[in-house]
């Protein structure tokens, strides 16, 4: 008898253990059903806000993002009003034994398109005033920034990337005896001011602009090198003439003087300088915004979509 009733208790006790277990987990379970619409919530913004980097093996073009990134395969990109960057820098991709080779794309010629270009910046005195007049007009422009003033001023670059204006590498340190030595010495620069971009905004540019020009600088050897390398060279076909001592009025006059060339309204690509002594362009620009909206033209960042200048 003794033992029976202890058998009876022992499987009481194992029962109850059970249904408090079973109850235990039937709590745990309401609770992350109940909780459920919120990891999934926030599963999907975690997702929206890196959406750029969507996979190794992709290449971003999201409606939702401001740019255009490749990474390590090559896709048709379609027309587009976005900068192009890169996860990886030439070395890199090198050391991966990636190809440096764009992806091929069809110039982009519109009836009357204009790219506003900036050299030589970023500047803690024009480029936020050209940044806060852009932002005003609603207009993105491009800016072929130098490697020592990435340096110095990473936020406005960062300001720049932010805004949705294109970034574009303009050597390191601008000084001609040290660019132009050689193909490799500029290749150099290039790569130098990659990487200080790249440590900023997390990517590099794929197009460039030779300080002063590609005029009486390049050789056959320096466009080959530029070729094998995947840059972009950008040159201009409409000078604002804003690196002399023109004023405001002036650099204005300029453009619209040489606007006259209607051949040139398919992709008018304007040189301007947001680099330190630039006050005048910066007074200038307003009128230059209105100078083109007022013939009805487009604004559009500078990519490998746009067309060579000449």
């Amino acid at each position: 008898m003794h033992h029976t009733l202890t058998n009876i208790g022992v499987n009481m006790n194992k029962n109850y253990l059970f249904l408090k277990s079973i109850c235990g987990a039937s709590i745990i379970i309401l609770v992350l059903i109940a909780c459920l619409p919120t990891v999934i919530s926030q599963y999907s913004t975690y997702a929206s806000l890196n959406k750029t980097e969507v996979s190794k093996n992709s290449t971003a073009s999201d409606s939702s993002a401001n740019f255009i990134l490749l990474s390590d395969e090559k896709i048709t990109i379609n027309s587009s009003n976005l900068p192009l960057y890169d996860k990886y820098t030439v070395p890199e991709r090198k050391s991966l034994n990636l190809d440096q080779n764009l992806p091929p794309v069809k110039p982009y010629y519109g009836e009357r398109t204009v790219y506003l270009t900036f050299d030589d910046g970023p500047e803690p005195e024009n480029t936020p005033a050209i940044l806060d007049i852009l932002k005003e007009y609603n207009i993105k422009a491009t800016f072929f920034v130098v490697g020592t003033q990435v340096e110095k001023y990473p936020e406005i670059l960062k300001r720049i990337f932010s805004e949705g204006h294109a970034i574009g590498n303009h050597s390191y340190n601008h000084i001609y005896r040290d660019l132009y030595k050689s193909s490799m010495t500029y290749l150099n620069q290039l790569y130098q001011t990659d990487d200080k971009i790249k440590n900023i905004i997390g990517f590099r540019p794929r197009i460039s602009r030779a300080p002063g020009g590609s005029a009486g600088s390049f050789t056959k050897e320096y466009w080959n090198a530029l070729e094998h390398n995947g840059y972009v060279e950008v040159g201009w076909n409409i000078s604002s003439g804003d690196a002399s001592s023109a004023k405001a009025s002036q650099i204005t006059a300029n453009i619209a003087r040489q606007l006259e060339q209607q051949h040139l309204w398919s992709h008018s690509i304007v040189l301007m300088h947001d680099g330190r002594g630039h006050n005048e362009t910066v007074s200038a620009l307003p009128n230059i915004i209105k100078l083109y909206k007022d013939k009805g033209f487009e604004f559009r960042v500078v990519s490998i979509e746009t067309p060579p200048a000449w």
